[in-house]
């Protein structure tokens, strides 16, 4: 199925005037950006599309594969809406790729993750070349300050996104790093006033990080069919395994920007996180794969992640984690439970607590 998404960039300012979101055209830095993402909730707009959503020949919607690539293809969410499994962001990493070499390398990933079968774009700017029509590209709306203080500003959210949909702006709608209370009070909304409700949230999930992805968002996808969208499958390069002793100069660890990244990394905790990856090599080995591809197929292998976004800073790199299509197939219950067993930070669900 082909679907082609149109983009568009907003610069929105807070109510007291100050940008929040810089342009394409103005001047920013990563920090600048890194400071915008810590301090802002956001709001993806999944931009319109020109296909069609509906399968043909009654084709099951649950997962397809394509034949020429291997890439696999899930709905996002309960929503009519096809992505591939594995996704290109272009944040934070991307930022790295531009002060590296600018657009010859960003253009040479872009074309890397078409040809290997990624159709979903998360805030990058596609340069398409007669390809648009089997592209589905993300784009994000900053708001300043927190998002829901009231039942008025959780309506005017809602009433903006159904807008920008009515509008053809966008097709669909979801939300990044909400909490599931708010994305719940978002859909009641919408439900109450006969609006549209967000289809995917967009959340942090890799080996160190599962709590929402793995308890708070399946409850919401059976209760109200709202997918999950994931980020940062190697823990911004934490995974990769490059910091097993110490912070290499080269590395983003080692950039002033990326000071906090350190400092995670050389703590007593970020210690204890390498010790277990060091454990997890031999697991890697045995499958015939690198750490970073066992970490993005461990992602995978979750029903409930409609799309793992990768972000890459070169083309080897990306080459590499889009290699985790081949490792999906060989994480098996087994392999699952020996992993969380070296990891032993398994959340638990009340469903869990009931069993």
């Amino acid at each position: 199925m082909q679907v082609s998404i149109a983009c568009t960039e907003h610069n929105l300012k807070s109510r007291n005037g100050e940008d929040r979101l810089m342009s394409k055209q103005g001047t920013t830095t990563p920090n600048v950006v890194n400071a915008a993402r810590a301090k802002f909730r956001t709001v993806a707009i999944i931009a319109r599309s020109l296909g069609t959503f509906t399968p043909q020949h009654h084709i099951s919607l649950k997962e397809s594969t394509a034949k020429q690539t291997g890439m696999k293809y899930r709905n996002l969410g309960k929503s009519g809406l096809r992505v591939s499994c594995l996704g290109l962001g272009s944040f934070p990493s991307m930022w790295l790729t531009l002060f590296i070499s600018f657009l010859k390398v960003a253009e040479q990933l872009m074309t890397i993750a078409y040809e290997s079968g990624v159709n979903l774009f998360d805030t990058a700017e596609v340069y398409a070349a007669g390809k648009r029509s089997s592209l589905v590209i993300t784009t994000k709306l900053y708001w300043g300050g927190k998002v829901y203080q009231s039942f008025s500003s959780s309506l005017e959210i809602v009433r903006a996104m159904t807008h920008v949909i009515n509008q053809g702006m966008a097709m669909y709608w979801g939300t990044s790093r909400w909490s599931a209370m708010e994305i719940m009070e978002a859909y009641s909304v919408a439900r109450q006033f006969n609006m549209i409700p967000p289809v995917c949230e967009q959340a942090e999930y890799h080996l160190f990080q599962r709590e929402k992805v793995e308890v708070q968002l399946p409850e919401l996808y059976h209760k109200i069919g709202v997918g999950a969208m994931t980020w940062s499958p190697l823990a911004c390069g934490i995974i990769s395994g490059k910091y097993g002793n110490g912070v290499p100069e080269s590395s983003r660890a080692s950039l002033k920007c990326y000071q906090w990244l350190k400092e995670k990394i050389v703590s007593e905790e970020g210690r204890k996180q390498q010790i277990k990856l060091k454990d997890l090599s031999p697991v890697a080995e045995r499958l015939g794969c690198t750490l970073p591809q066992l970490a993005v197929a461990w992602c995978l292998r979750n029903e409930g992640v409609s799309s793992v976004l990768l972000g890459s800073s070169n083309p080897e790199q990306l080459i590499e984690n889009l290699g985790a299509i081949q490792v999906l197939p060989k994480m098996t219950s087994h392999i699952v439970n020996e992993i969380d067993n070296i990891l032993g930070n398994k959340p638990y669900s009340k469903k869990d607590y009931r069993s």
